[in-house]
């Protein structure tokens, strides 16, 4: 298990000193799948740096399994590197050396027999599916192929931990998607917990069990992904999730009453509730804005809708709504308060 407690990182610069992360406490339990998100500048790359000590926090504690790493000499910190592997967005394969030889490479720095070695490479080379490339250069493969090699060569020192920096952020939709049941095959069979660094919504939707989202630093929101995807609090988690979502500019000639409606699920998604709303309550109501994506084998999405009339249809309306299973209502305006205020 990793635990980041009050992990903060201050830089000097010419301007003045600048915190790139701000008292984060997140716990990452053991066999996990956790995304960390957020934009540029969010701190994303300072925190996986810190997670594995190549950035030294400035307040806080990073702790493996109960210990903290911030006290543990060079020794003991190179141990903890081989439990805690990383890959990157750029692969950082060695160009002059075959496939076999950069899996490999960790293997022998730490000692081990050329013969072990070999045979422990063409297991995880099998093992990501590219067994017939041991003796093909990085340059003779896809993008896709070289992010697998470096998966390889990150899983040769056995880890316990497999941190992703944008690891598919330089990948084709296809590609990315056949890394990423890679990742998660990997995580099932080998129990592997993994962090997954990323600025891609889908990418965390497609395989994390568990999302922090950081802005400026700071987490604005963390959680089940499906907890966080069903009802996002943060603004920059409502960002993230569905980027259409702000509605601003398109409703500026819009004064009417609005309720957005957040599907929590597969089932509740599909149902015609505006139909049936039209039908039972005689409001037929418009949609200024939707959106609508997939969770594993449930849909979440959301639908901003504008009501006609007044405040007893408004309520109306969402206590119609709110009867439905699996989902969520909003009052985007209240359109009440402001008869009143009138």
């Amino acid at each position: 298990m990793i635990e980041l407690k009050n992990l903060t990182k201050t830089f000097a610069t010419a301007d003045g000193p600048v915190d790139a992360l701000k008292h984060v406490n997140l716990t990452m339990r053991d066999g996990d799948i956790y995304g960390i998100i957020g934009m540029s500048g969010a701190g994303k790359s300072t925190l996986v740096r810190c997670i594995n000590m190549l950035e030294r926090p400035t307040e806080g504690e990073v702790l493996l399994d109960g210990r903290s790493l911030g006290s543990m000499d060079k020794k003991e910190l190179r141990e903890v590197r081989h439990r805690i592997t990383m890959i990157f967005q750029g692969f950082n394969l060695l160009m002059q050396r075959t496939c076999l030889k950069n899996v490999i490479l960790p293997l022998r720095l730490g000692g081990m027999k050329k013969s072990e070695a070999e045979k422990r490479g063409m297991e995880l080379l099998t093992m990501v599916g590219l067994p017939d490339k041991a003796n093909a250069y990085p340059a003779q493969l896809s993008g896709g192929q070289q992010q697998r090699v470096a998966i390889a060569r990150a899983l040769a020192t056995n880890p316990q931990v497999l941190l992703c920096d944008e690891a598919t952020s330089a990948l084709d939709p296809k590609t990315t998607h056949a890394i990423l049941e890679l990742i998660r095959d990997i995580n099932r069979k080998l129990g592997i917990t993994v962090i997954v660094i990323t600025h891609q919504m889908s990418v965390v939707q497609e395989i994390c069990n568990r999302v922090a989202i950081l802005e400026h630093g700071e987490v604005v929101e963390e959680g089940e992904v499906s907890e966080v995807f069903s009802n996002p609090r943060a603004e920059a988690t409502r960002n993230l999730v569905y980027p259409d979502m702000a509605d601003g500019a398109m409703l500026t000639d819009r004064h009417g009453q609005r309720v957005r409606i957040i599907f929590n699920g597969a089932i509740a998604a599909k149902e015609p509730l505006l139909a049936r709303m039209a039908i039972n309550c005689g409001i037929a109501a418009s949609i200024l804005g939707a959106s609508t994506r997939s969770v594993g084998d449930k849909a979440y999405g959301y639908m901003l809708l504008e009501i006609p009339g007044g405040p007893n249809e408004l309520a109306t309306a969402v206590n119609f709504l709110r009867e439905t299973p699996d989902v969520s209502v909003q009052v985007e305006v209240d359109y009440a308060a402001k008869e009143a205020d009138a």
